[in-house]
């Protein structure tokens, strides 16, 4: 077998070329129309009544074959070796673009799983050298991405020094009320940089993929809400799903905690189909401006008007969601209620390459 795509779509093409040669070669010899033999003539030496020999006798009984004429050969010729090449064509098309829908696949699933397994380098030599570059690539993104979630954390642990001084300064205020507004701000900083932390401590984990029952890991979190004094409800039914089971649970925890801190409730509905879950969760409070439904979405964002400072929120809650649920194949999708309130739907694939 050829190893480059040249050397191969040569070789199809002249098989092609033979088997529909010969195909309508057969086809024609087969095909050849039947034309009746002559009468017969009179016996030898025959006499007709005057006296006269009649002609000789014609050919025995019988059917002939004649060759076929040339229009009707021409355009069986052509018509079987038409097919064929069409054919070929076809099969040629699926055989050879087989690699590109691989490579076309993995580079949608590398925006959902950077983590994902590289192509294998096989098929021709073409396609080993772009499955090659493209390995290539997604280890260099996540060299980079690594790189990148080293040096904040890095940053982010070496500001606690200071934040320690800073607080043990703040006791020696001799006024209240300054001491008071030092200690939010310290409180607010060091909130948000353990958030950050938490955060690159999600993206850059390696979780494994399990069957989880999803309908006892959401009443099960229900639950602690429920004993903490929050309005917590569930509806609906779910069957088990292959996901990261502590990423799951800590992205449900973030669009609980912030429907409760945010609204003062939550509604959780689970909508279970044959190709994905659909998990919503409905607050009762102001909602969002229809501009901000996705910019929420981005790191340490925050829409002061109704997620303050008092609230507690760093900004990181909705994102830590969001790429969670994109991890898995799925989507995050922010819309307002039109009874008020703000609902989240967390998109689950039952079936992700890679994931089933």
């Amino acid at each position: 077998m050829p190893d480059t795509l040249f050397g191969r779509l040569a070789l199809l093409l002249i098989a092609a070329v033979i088997v529909s040669h010969v195909l309508a070669l057969t086809l024609m010899f087969e095909l050849r129309p039947a034309h009746p033999g002559h009468p017969p003539g009179p016996p030898p030496h025959a006499l007709a009544a005057d006296g006269r020999p009649l002609p000789p006798p014609g050919p025995a009984p019988g059917l002939w074959n004649a060759p076929p004429s040339l229009q009707l050969g021409l355009l069986l010729d052509i018509s079987v070796r038409l097919a064929a090449l069409v054919a070929a064509a076809w099969w040629a098309a699926r055989w050879l673009s087989r690699p590109m829908r691989r490579l076309a696949t993995a580079a949608q699933e590398l925006g959902r799983d950077i983590h994902r397994t590289p192509l294998p380098e096989d098929g021709t030599l073409e396609c080993r050298d772009a499955s090659r570059v493209f390995n290539q690539m997604q280890a260099r993104i996540r060299q980079q991405l690594a790189e990148r979630d080293r040096f904040v954390a890095a940053v982010s642990h070496d500001l606690r020094t200071p934040l320690t001084r800073l607080r043990l300064r703040t006791e020696s205020l001799g006024d209240a009320q300054a001491q008071q507004l030092f200690r939010r701000d310290i409180a607010e900083m060091d909130a948000m940089i353990a958030s950050t932390l938490d955060y690159l401590r999600g993206v850059a984990g390696e979780e494994a993929w399990v069957h989880l029952d999803v309908q006892a890991l959401v009443d099960s979190m229900a639950d602690d809400q429920v004993a903490m004094g929050h309005a917590v409800t569930v509806v609906g039914q779910a069957a088990p799903l292959r996901v990261q089971a502590v990423a799951m649970r800590r992205c449900l925890d973030n669009l609980v905690g912030n429907a409760v801190r945010y609204g003062g409730s939550a509604e959780v509905t689970l909508h279970d189909v044959a190709d994905a879950l659909t998990i919503e969760v409905r607050d009762h409070g102001p909602g969002l401006p229809p501009e901000e439904l996705d910019r929420v979405l981005e790191p340490f964002y925050r829409v002061e008007a109704s997620r303050n400072r008092q609230s507690g929120g760093v900004g990181l809650g909705l994102t830590i969601a969001s790429d969670i649920v994109r991890r898995h194949g799925g989507r995050l999708a922010l819309r307002n209620a039109p009874g008020g309130g703000l609902v989240v739907a967390a998109v689950f694939p039952r079936a992700v390459a890679g994931y089933q």
